[in-house]
């Protein structure tokens, strides 16, 4: 769950949600080679500050990718591609993670989590463009009679429905352990 918050906006459509989960992949497994590489040669009083930097490297360079060669994708992110660095998740990984293990290891954790990102966003995408809008990767799934709540393609919708999956999940896991 951390680092969701930032990306609730976004995640609208199925479309935005692999595309801002791509970035996510790209910067996580990136910034994780590169602080693993370095993390022998990081002062502990300066490494918080030296990740950021990292971390904010890789953002601009997958901005900068975006923005040449998905131009319409770069457009629906907007400004949620630069918040990639004060995601939670990519900080925690680098700290956790990625600074006290190899190169191998980091790259494998950063691909991990990337995806378990992925899985939670596109899920959340998914069930909001169907909802919201009617429609799966813009195709209409309901015809033109469909009444879609479009409150679950507002930020708020993805707050509430985030809730509820979480609640979803909670009780799938719960019974399991009890079975």
């Amino acid at each position: 769950m951390i680092g969701m918050c930032s990306v609730l906006a976004i995640t609208n459509t199925v479309e935005n949600s692999l595309g801002m989960s791509a970035a996510v992949i790209a910067v996580l497994l990136l910034s994780n080679i590169v602080i693993s590489t370095i993390r022998k040669f990081i002062p502990s009083k300066i490494r918080i500050p030296i990740f950021i930097v990292v971390i904010a490297t890789f953002v601009t360079m997958v901005q900068m990718f975006m923005n040449a060669y998905a131009q319409s994708l770069y457009q629906s992110l907007g400004i949620f591609i630069p918040l990639i660095v004060v995601n939670c998740l990519i900080l925690a990984r680098a700290e956790s993670f990625a600074s006290k293990n190899g190169v191998f290891l980091s790259a494998m954790d950063g691909l991990a989590m990337g995806l378990g990102y992925t899985v939670a966003v596109v899920a959340l995408g998914a069930v909001r463009e169907i909802l919201g809008s009617g429609s799966f990767l813009g195709m209409n799934l309901f015809g033109e009679n469909f009444q879609a709540a479009a409150v679950f393609v507002s930020p708020a919708g993805a707050f509430i429905l985030l809730g509820i999956l979480i609640g979803i999940f909670n009780v799938t896991i719960k019974s399991k352990a009890t079975n």
